[in-house]
C-alpha cells in the first residue's frame, strides 16, 4: 500500500444509475488519479420495492468532513489530503497535516463506533 498527497478535483454525492445512494472523491496525485468511494449509503425494502434511508449516509458525510477539516461537502474540491491506496482502491483518506484518518474498511465493515 502506498501513501501520498492528493488534491480532490471533484466530488459526487447522490444516486447512481441503479438508485444506489453513493459518493465519490476524484483524486489527483500529480500526474495520475484515482477515485475514492462508491460505498452504498442507503438501504432497500424488498417487500415494498423502494429505497430506504440509512444512518450510513449521515455518518459517512460527517466522517469525511471531520477528518478532512472542512465544514461542507462543496468545500472538498481543491482540498489537499493524504491517501492510503493501492492499484485497486483507496483504502483511507486523511488530513494533510494532522494524523487523522478515515479507513474505509474499518469504518464500513468493522463499524464506526
Amino acid at each position: 500500500m502506498k501513501e501520498s498527497n492528493a488534491r480532490i478535483t471533484s466530488t459526487t454525492l447522490g444516486y447512481e444509475d441503479h438508485g444506489i445512494m453513493t459518493w465519490f472523491l476524484d483524486l489527483d496525485y500529480g500526474g495520475s488519479g484515482q477515485g475514492a468511494g462508491g460505498y452504498v449509503l442507503n438501504g432497500y425494502d424488498k417487500e415494498n420495492n423502494k429505497k430506504t434511508p440509512s444512518i450510513w449516509c449521515g455518518k459517512t458525510i460527517m466522517a469525511i468532513l471531520d477528518v478532512l477539516g472542512v465544514d461542507k461537502w462543496e468545500a472538498l474540491p481543491g482540498t489537499y489530503i493524504r491517501v492510503k491506496y493501492d492499484y485497486d482502491k483507496v483504502h483511507a483518506i486523511g488530513h494533510l497535516l494532522k494524523d487523522q484518518w478515515l479507513d474505509f474498511d474499518i469504518f464500513f465493515f468493522e463499524g464506526s463506533e
